[in-house]
């Protein structure tokens, strides 16, 4: 895998254990370090868990520095009878999505080096995306996208935005699995947002995934060890009006 809409910047899939290790310490500095989150089995610095044996880890470095910047993990399933296998599946009660007929690709932990402010970076790493989405024949991408800490009043009209305008379909929609959750569609159902204010709290990768029509969960589960909120989010490839898969693929282009 190459992408690269810069020249500043690469994309690869890891390769070897070290490769491996130099995303979970990443993952460590933003999830467990940057978020006090708790340090329970994580006392060697690396966010590790059973799902990265199972994942192609992706990597973006900075070309000329071998600095990584940023990585997510991919776990590519034949089609919606294998989603209990992931990771969300912990959190969300997926059984309406088993009836998914097509190839889907969970993204996880994604993540920025907070010392790394540049905008170049997401697009080089949904350009990697795109180009194996398109590989692969992918027809939906999905995730847990993250909120920082676990107050919800702090997004209220992120959430509220979220209900009047983002909800998954009902035929696709996670019903509740996690201990404790923030039902916001329940919850707000009156609240009307301020947009300015939801987008300001609105993470920058789920921004991306409404930007070309992605859908999430009617409530946000409440991850204390890891110090987050996050909602269920699915984006569904073949769905996507041809203007959305045309933003899709534009960073791929380059």
């Amino acid at each position: 895998m190459r992408a690269d809409s810069t020249g500043r910047y690469r994309a690869r899939i890891a390769e070897t254990a070290k490769d491996v290790a130099a995303a979970q310490a990443l993952r460590f500095r933003c999830f467990i370090d940057g978020r006090g989150a708790a340090l329970r089995g994580r006392e060697d610095g690396r966010d590790a868990d059973a799902h990265d044996a199972l994942c192609q880890h992706v990597l973006i470095e900075e070309a000329r520095s071998g600095a990584l910047v940023c990585c997510f993990r991919m776990l590519p399933l034949e089609d919606g009878h294998a989603i209990d296998q992931s990771y969300a599946a912990q959190y969300y009660e997926l059984s309406r999505l088993a009836a998914f007929d097509g190839r889907m690709v969970e993204m996880g932990r994604f993540c920025i080096d907070p010392g790394w402010r540049d905008p170049d970076i997401l697009r080089v790493a949904w350009a990697a995306m795109t180009r194996y989405v398109d590989t692969h024949g992918v027809e939906m991408l999905f995730g847990c996208s993250s909120f920082s800490g676990t107050d919800a009043e702090a997004y209220l009209d992120a959430f509220a935005l979220l209900k009047d305008r983002h909800l998954a379909p009902k035929r696709w929609l996670p019903r509740v699995k996690a201990p404790r959750v923030f039902r916001f569609a329940r919850q707000l159902r009156l609240r009307k947002p301020d947009l300015r204010a939801a987008m300001q709290g609105m993470p920058p990768l789920l921004r991306s995934y409404l930007a070309m029509g992605g859908w999430v969960s009617d409530h946000a589960v409440v991850d204390r060890d890891l110090n987050t909120m996050h909602v269920f989010t699915g984006l569904e490839i073949r769905a996507m009006p041809v203007a959305r898969k045309r933003l899709l693929r534009a960073a791929a282009a380059g």
